[in-house]
């Protein structure tokens, strides 16, 4: 090719890209000026029954030739832009709601941006109120309810409420004690519990690049009421990995950085164990007796709140077993499906749009039927993505009801496989030093927090430390399917007095699989080790969460906890991978190895531990899996 052709397309690509780019941007910029022509943005301080008053934006249809549903978020980030003549460019859960015409309601929470009052971080639910001082998220959203109902012009006497994340708890909680207008909520991505498995804890494990910079920007106290948003955290590198590791211990992050004026921050330090501070906070306590329709959403790759849906799922499922409730899990990062077509996630594709199936297949269809009256619905109660074959499945339960237990067992040599160990005796085991000033890293990349991506993150970086156990089964000869809870079952030992222990579970591809096309990234996927599903369990908290015990040195232990839900199946040519380690660095913090309050260890607490993973008859270290047939 000679060069005047080869700078020809180069040319012709570049111009079909900036037209490509400025067409999505006029898509929206058009979008943003359809709301305006369609619809009419009022603002209001609505009354509680305390007295304090909350800021909530409306936008209601032009059209009057029928009345609309009434569609309700609420949250702690912002409902601006504030003044009547500043829209949205985006209103409702996606594009389609906008189009299909509802009444939408945006309010910031107690104590946030425009709202009077005082905030709580996960406000605890109150079972038993006594007067109108006593309330909670659940009396807020219904006064809320009750004021739009009776007060927005031309509503059809419906309400729906939906939200992602923390606004995801207002919507969980919404649905408690409902309203009888309160008709369908969609708690997508709901935090459920900090303290076991959503955002800054992970069975006491405290993830600390995503605490930090979430209460940087949302933690810091103002001198007065604001509706900016801080500016973010100025870390003066991109990585992540040597930022926190020249920090130190914890109390250096909070003397030098927060200053110890983040009150929630200095609240989770005074509270290290899973007290009633944590219990009480616990979304699950108040999810009983629930009327409205509840379609509970969430992502299999959501590093922040994947926990949350499986659970606010499960427990209405047992506590009211007559609600209509559905989960809905799609291979997502955070709140994706709101987001992009959701056709794939770092280097793996999903070969569908996902999200947009998602939005127009499953989630206007939910709302319309329950507010609008004017859809067939045809959902099932679980509705998921399987990932590795790359397909949308339905199942009347979730887990699905055929599924069986199976057991990886670890093996000499690094074997894994679903025979138990034949060696005997307790003394069969692999070790590896940990260390905390040489930490594991949590991706294979520089990055200054926590990574969407880490989710399924090409594992091949850590399987050659020498501070990571890997196992791995021979080549599969037939595909297995996973879908359900993961659960280490570890018999472990360690020279410390304390220590965490990662498990992951990977899937191996096979040499020859393809690259993508185009490959401006240069992956090899041939080998690649995507991981499948990972979680961390501070050991202390290996008999209780309540109460904390040390290690023996030495001393043989069991360490079993469970992971959160995947639904993966590991293809024919494939192989399956465990990875077993004692760091997740900068993801979550360095456990000292010494059996000290973590929150306020000192320098000189961290301390080299050999860590020890038993693999014989007596004392087996496994992964239980829930397999479909």
């Amino acid at each position: 090719m000679s060069k005047r052709i080869a700078f020809c397309l180069a040319t012709a690509l570049f111009l079909s890209a900036l037209m490509l780019s400025a067409q999505k941007e006029e898509t929206s910029k058009e979008h943003a000026e359809w709301i305006k022509a369609n619809y009419t943005k009022f603002e209001y301080m609505i009354p509680m029954r305390d007295g304090v008053k909350l800021f909530t934006s409306v936008y209601a249809p032009k059209d009057d030739s029928k009345p609309y549903p009434i569609m309700l978020s609420r949250t702690p980030y912002s409902v601006g832009p504030y003044d009547i003549n500043d829209y949205k460019t985006r209103i409702g859960p996606s594009r389609q709601f906008a189009k299909d015409l509802f009444i939408f309601a945006y309010q910031d929470v107690r104590g946030r941006m425009g709202s009077e009052g005082e905030f709580v971080n996960v406000r605890p639910y109150k079972p038993v109120k006594n007067g109108p001082d006593d309330i909670d998220e659940t009396t807020d959203t219904y006064d809320t309810i009750d004021w739009l109902v009776k007060n927005v012009h031309n509503n059809n006497g419906k309400a729906g409420q939906w939200g992602i994340s923390y606004p995801g708890f207002y919507t969980a909680m919404g649905a408690i004690d409902a309203h009888p207008a309160l008709k369908a909520a969609s708690p997508q991505a709901p935090v459920a519990d900090w303290f076991i498995g959503d955002d800054f804890h992970h069975n006491g494990a405290f993830y600390l690049a995503h605490a930090f910079r979430f209460f940087w920007r949302f933690g810091m106290p103002v001198d007065e009421p604001t509706r900016d948003a801080p500016k973010r955290f100025d870390f003066k590198t991109p990585d992540g990995y040597e930022f926190y590791l020249n920090l130190g211990p914890l109390t250096n992050l909070n003397e030098k950085y927060f200053k110890n004026q983040v009150p929630f921050w200095n609240e989770m330090s005074k509270h290290p164990d899973y007290d009633d501070y944590w219990k009480e906070r616990d979304l699950r306590v108040g999810l009983k007796n629930i009327k409205p329709a509840v379609m509970t959403v969430g992502g299999w790759f959501d590093a922040e709140d994947l926990f949350g849906p499986l659970k606010v799922y499960e427990t209405i499922e047992k506590n009211s077993p007559e609600a209509y409730n559905i989960l809905v899990m799609g291979p997502w990062y955070h709140g994706q499906w709101a987001g992009n077509d959701g056709d794939k996630m770092g280097h793996v594709p999903f070969n569908a749009k996902t999200s947009l199936f998602y939005r127009e297949k499953i989630e206007l269809p939910f709302f319309k039927h329950f507010l609008k009256d004017e859809e067939e619905l045809d959902l099932p109660e679980a509705y998921v993505f399987e990932v590795g074959t790359n397909q949308w499945r339905r199942y009347d339960s979730w887990p699905p009801k055929d599924v069986a237990e199976k057991t990886l067992y670890f093996h000499p040599d690094g074997k894994l496989g679903f025979e138990p160990p034949a060696e005997t005796g307790a003394a069969a085991h692999d070790e590896y030093v940990s260390d905390p000033a040489k930490p594991v890293p949590f991706i294979p990349n520089i990055s200054i927090g926590m990574t969407r991506e880490h989710m399924l993150d090409d594992q091949r970086f850590a399987s050659t430390r020498t501070d990571v156990l890997v196992y791995m089964t021979d080549v599969l000869e037939e595909d297995i399917t996973i879908a359900g809870p993961i659960t280490p079952s570890l018999h472990v030992s360690t020279t410390g007095t304390g220590s965490d222990w990662v498990v992951k579970l990977i899937d191996v591809y096979s040499g020859d699989f393809p690259n993508p096309k185009p490959n401006p990234a240069g992956v090899q996927m041939g080998g690649y080790q995507q991981l499948v599903r990972g979680e961390a369990m501070r050991g202390r908290y290996r008999n209780s969460f309540e109460k904390p015990e040390p290690f023996t040195p030495g001393k043989v232990t069991k360490v079993e906890y469970v992971m959160p839900d995947a639904y993966h199946t590991f293809r024919r040519g494939h192989r399956i991978m465990v990875h077993v380690q004692s760091s997740w660095f900068p993801l979550v913090d360095r456990n000292p190895q010494t059996f000290v309050d973590i929150y306020n260890a000192k320098q000189d607490d961290f301390q080299k531990a050999t860590q020890r993973v038993y693999r014989s008859k007596q004392v087996p270290s496994a992964v239980r899996l829930a397999v479909l047939p």
